[in-house]
């Protein structure tokens, strides 16, 4: 299915999980047995990550297929275009099409480590509308879903400009907007009222990732830029004895979020697993269903 005829369908809130192609072939059974753990979550469909500049394209497609055939799940595969040519997209859409993959995130991506500035990294999709653009005139039976920041993108600090350019992607478009993590619910309901009064009327999901160790939260503020976590949750972390309680404080957090944002009727939530499965199995046994 389309992961819009998913949202639209579905009353109740639905639950996606994220993961990414592992490195080392050893641990494509350890990712398969966290997809097995969170089978019983009955997730509405699940999303691969794809690495900057396509370097994880050949896993990416590996992962996706192979999670389409052996689960029977709705799989989305994200989709950069930074330093690609309009012929590779083409190939990978192609191929995607071709193994019944409905559904792509479309993104531009990160610089490569080894191309020196962004300017030289562009090929022929300058930013990701361009890449919508290019789907939806090519592909038009492709579900399309677009990431979004309530924390404002860190390369638009205009953030009424920034919710322009989100707009001129679902003008595009693109079905649905997936966020990017969060700490403080606040700024995901500003964020959503704000794209209302942009004319922004697809579903917006809201992503969750808990923190799980202190150095792991170091990497998140990296890979999340613009990312802000609450003075009141970086205590306890800091404050936190060891990694194990941090676990615990990170999830007890994220619950929290979780529980306001079902409250809240949203449409979805979209888990950053990290390809483990404990954490998002606590939170939801930890949630009031119904």
């Amino acid at each position: 299915m389309l992961v819009k005829e998913i949202l639209d369908a579905r009353t109740e809130p639905v639950f996606s999980l994220e993961f990414f192609p592992p490195k080392k072939q050893e641990d494509w059974d350890k990712l398969f047995a966290t997809i097995t753990n969170l089978n019983p979550l009955e997730p509405s469909y699940v999303s691969v990550t794809y690495g900057a500049g396509g370097s994880t394209r050949e896993r990416t497609h590996n992962l996706v297929t192979r999670i389409q055939q052996e689960t029977g799940l709705t799989v989305v595969s994200h989709l950069t275009c930074i330093g690609a040519e309009k012929c590779e997209i083409e190939s990978v859409l192609k191929l995607y099409r071709e193994h019944g993959i409905k559904n792509v995130l479309a993104l531009r991506g990160d610089k490569p480590a080894d191309i020196p500035t962004l300017e030289e990294a562009i090929k022929d999709f300058p930013h990701a509308i361009d890449l919508v653009r290019f789907i939806r005139e090519n592909f038009p039976e492709m579900g399309i879903g677009v990431a979004g920041f309530p924390e404002g993108h860190p390369e638009t600090p205009n953030r009424m400009k920034e919710l322009e350019f989100l707009k001129e992607k679902v003008d595009a478009g693109a079905d649905y907007i997936v966020t990017q993590l969060f700490f403080d619910n606040r700024d995901y309901f500003d964020y959503v009222e704000r794209c209302d009064l942009a004319g922004i009327t697809v579903p917006i999901i809201p992503g969750i990732m808990p923190i799980m160790s202190k150095k792991g939260m170091i990497r998140m503020g990296e890979l999340a830029l613009g990312s802000r976590i609450p003075s009141k949750l970086l205590r306890k972390v800091l404050e936190a004895s060891d990694d194990k309680e941090v676990a615990e404080i990170g999830v007890n957090w994220a619950t929290s979020q979780v529980q306001e944002l079902l409250d809240h009727k949203v449409k979805g939530i979209h888990f950053y697993t990290l390809n483990l499965s404990e954490a998002t199995l606590k939170i939801f046994r930890n949630l009031k269903r119904g």
